[in-house]
């Protein structure tokens, strides 16, 4: 493992850390190994947008080596939206850039004392002026600092007005519309008085058997190509589910609370293709291109949407038109705003204007209308400089809605806002939301996917009905652990390569011989220690809930007459985590199995 850039940006002293090889061989790299070596800092007192508040950027051991979807980083400390762990991850090209300047993570703590941007340029690290690039969007400050710096190709991460002014849920942007969106680390960024990180490397990505394995990457590379996961994704984007989801009754409408939408069938990826897809967009070595390129009409190439900003900005706020959803989408990248919780704050808004909790006088005159997205697009743009009601909803939906007495009518988990993936329609996520270490968060294990048939029978994650119960407990609690080494190693989820391949080349990359059960205890462990994170952060077995619109059933839809079982799921996944039904806290014999040894003397003195 290469060193870590650690920079005090208060004194602004510059220096290497290297983990201990102990914590290398236990956690790999990525989120795992963040929560590790930020473990001792994180504590219930350290308040999120402080000085002292420590934000991790970390790779993993296959970024950027040109594998099967390897070219992503995650960054982590403690959320200002939820006060718990927090990470995000990231592809593009910025984290593959990053190793080649030579390091493995970069290390920020402390505040600068005035507007700046950081430049890694090889060994040559500065801390740079950036009062002339306060205010500007993730996409115009990309471009203005590599003509600052003179760096034409330099891989710019940014901080959009949103983290500017430390919205809750502003995230970190790179390249094409590449996000870190949630959690808000975007905001801990902004409060470092940090708007930009620049890095341009010349060097080459360790890697410990390099004949094997270029080998054996250029092989997966081949299989990933022609696997049919692959080829829809490519085709459709991860908007290629929508169709299914919608059928399914997984897809959330107007704010949690229909089963149906006319007009859904506009908000898909065979819909974009169809209509308004004119190219893709690949991470850095991707054989996949799930990013969408699109023209709605006027000749200017854009991002296109997501899922889940498709449900976000569409499905919630039950718009039907897509160019719609595609202008709402860029504004909110511009303003440097996660999509998932954006659309699902104004989703809460519309809701509470429907409702009549709010009106055109705490909304300073607009009009709020199902279908609409005239207000949506003002909504992001007072969110963003937190003008208006936007100062409120820029703290997220829990706080907005506790701010009107109605506190139990926001979806959220924890302080994060639900993906688009309804627990009704596949109940495995009910789990995954009410135990993500993040919040209501799909990326800890997107579940639905083994609710639809993705299993993997070698390591014991085998299919159960989408609307079953407690029975499938475990099988969730695996599919975690399973998922947690792909934030470690980090590869995006879409590489749907075969386990054992991955243990592989992990092996040849780090001169290790794990097998498929070592990696999954490294899953098992890595979750279990962020569980002990937001246990020292206060959180309990109280926290491990879901939101009550999730159990009121529909009455047309794919999920009718449907809720999910939590109570009973919930107690056997705390029997198959070996976590006390009572505390939450992982019992001492599992914290002694897995290492955690410092926790389990911690937790039982």
């Amino acid at each position: 493992m290469q060193p870590i850039l650690k920079i005090n940006l208060t004194n602004r002293n510059i220096e290497e850390y290297n983990p201990p090889q102990e914590w290398i061989n236990d956690y790999l790299g990525g989120a795992s190994l963040g929560a590790r070596i930020l473990y001792d800092d994180l504590n219930k007192e350290l308040k999120p947008l402080s000085a002292e508040a420590p934000l991790l950027f970390i790779v993993g051991p296959l970024t950027g080596t040109l594998g099967p979807a390897v070219g992503r980083f995650v960054v982590c400390g403690k959320s200002p939206a939820t006060g718990l762990w927090a990470e995000s991850n990231c592809g593009g090209f910025w984290g593959p850039e990053l190793r080649f300047c030579g390091y493995d993570g970069l290390w920020l703590v402390g505040r600068s004392d005035k507007r700046s941007f950081i430049s890694i340029l090889d060994n040559e690290i500065r801390i740079n002026d950036a009062e002339q690039f306060w205010g500007l969007d993730t996409y115009e400050i990309q471009k203005s600092i590599r003509a600052e710096i003179g760096v034409s190709n330099a891989k710019v991460l940014s901080i959009g007005m949103a983290g500017e002014n430390l919205v809750s849920y502003a995230g970190l942007f790179c390249d094409h519309g590449r996000t870190a969106g949630r959690t808000g680390l975007g905001a801990v960024l902004g409060s470092k008085n940090i708007k930009a990180i620049a890095v341009k490397g010349s060097g080459k990505v360790p890697i410990f058997d390099p004949d094997s394995f270029k080998e054996l990457r250029s092989s997966s590379n081949r299989f990933l190509k022609n696997d049919l996961v692959t080829q829809v994704a490519h085709d459709l984007g991860t908007a290629s589910v929508a169709d299914y989801s919608d059928y399914l009754g997984i897809m959330p409408k107007k704010y949690y609370s229909k089963g149906l939408m006319k007009g859904s069938e506009n908000l898909s990826g065979s819909a974009i293709s169809e209509t308004i897809l004119v190219g893709t967009s690949a991470c850095h070595g991707c054989v996949i291109a799930c990013g969408r390129v699109v023209d709605t009409g006027d000749g200017i190439r854009r991002k296109g949407p997501e899922y889940e900003t498709l449900v976000s900005f569409g499905a919630i706020l039950l718009i039907q038109n897509v160019n719609d959803i595609v202008e709402l989408n860029e504004l909110c990248d511009r303003m440097g705003l996660d999509t998932i919780s954006t659309g699902n704050v104004i989703g809460l808004a519309y809701k509470l204007y429907d409702n009549k909790i709010i009106n055109r006088n705490d909304l300073d005159g607009l009009e709020l209308k199902w279908g609409n997205a005239d207000g949506a697009m003002k909504l992001i743009s007072m969110i963003s400089k937190r003008s208006g009601i936007g100062d409120l909803m820029a703290n997220g939906s829990k706080s907005f809605a506790s701010h009107f007495g109605v506190e139990e009518e926001a979806v959220q988990v924890n302080g994060l806002e639900a993906a688009g993936h309804d627990p009704r329609g596949a109940s495995g996520m009910a789990i995954v939301y009410a135990t993500s270490p993040r919040g209501a968060c799909h990326n800890k294990s997107d579940y639905f996917m083994v609710d639809w048939g993705q299993t993997h029978e070698s390591i014991g994650i085998e299919l159960f009905p989408r609307q079953a119960g407690a029975e499938k407990s475990a099988n969730v609690a695996r599919h975690q652990d399973y998922r947690a080494i792909f934030d470690s190693l980090v590869v995006c989820f879409f590489s749907n390569i075969h386990f054992q391949t991955l243990a592989d080349l992990t092996n040849q990359a780090m001169g290790t011989s794990y097998s498929t059960q070592d990696l999954m205890l490294i899953g098992e462990r890595a979750w279990n220690l962020k569980r002990c994170i937001n246990i020292r952060l206060g959180l309990t077995s109280e926290n491990d809930t879901i939101p009550k619109a999730f159990l009121k059933p529909f009455k047309e839809g794919g999920s009718a007459d449907y809720v999910p079982d939590f109570k009973n799921m919930m107690r056997a996944y705390y029997l198959a985590r070996d976590w006390d039904p009572i505390t939450g806290i992982p019992s001492f014999q599992k914290l002694n199995s897995l290492g955690l040894n410092i926790q389990a003397t911690e937790f039982y003195p």
